[in-house]
């Protein structure tokens, strides 16, 4: 079993039914996306996506 890296939580099925309902329940917060039970992907806020790009560029650079 794989270790789930977000606090909250969605399945396939949730994400497809209602996106916006899952997003707005994690609260700006990623949400691991879990198919099977296992986590297939993870979903971020735009602005913590361009954050984070922002930063491995800043490592890049150093």
């Amino acid at each position: 079993m794989k270790l789930v890296l977000a606090n909250c939580s969605a399945s396939l099925s949730e994400l497809k039914r209602d996106p916006a309902a899952v997003l707005a329940a994690a609260g700006g917060a990623a949400v691991a996306i879990l198919n099977h039970n296992e986590p297939t992907a993870y979903l971020v806020p735009a602005d913590t996506y361009e954050w984070l790009l922002d930063r491995i560029e800043d490592a890049d650079l150093a």
